[in-house]
């Protein structure tokens, strides 16, 4: 049996843009993503802490040193530029294995 546990977290990372004309994804600053080992198309669940909103997307990764967080295609009506976000990343893993494991997680 596995369980799927919290691996990576961007804690109330800022919305910086929204681009409804892509096809779609979560682009990130990859010095944020790489903080927290979330890897380049990962799936990502993300929770708008302004509305409520949740959705499911992939991680891509933006310019270096910007800390953009783009909100890209139906993403982009879920939030808005200023809004926080939780993103978050989750692994499989045996019981024993989650035992005692802690999550990456970046505050901003």
């Amino acid at each position: 049996m596995e369980v799927e546990i919290l691996k990576s977290k961007l804690h109330r990372i800022k919305v910086t843009e929204a681009c409804l004309d892509y096809e779609g994804s979560l682009s990130l600053d990859p010095d944020d993503m790489e903080a927290v080992g979330i890897l380049p198309y990962e799936k990502i669940l993300c929770a708008d802490v302004e509305n409520g909103n949740r959705f499911e997307t992939y991680a891509i990764c933006g310019r270096r040193g910007s800390h953009v967080c783009c909100l890209n295609g139906a993403a982009a009506h879920k939030g808005a530029v200023g809004d926080r976000l939780i993103v978050m990343a989750f692994a499989r893993m045996t019981p024993e294995e989650a035992r005692g494991f802690v999550p990456a997680v970046k505050h901003f």
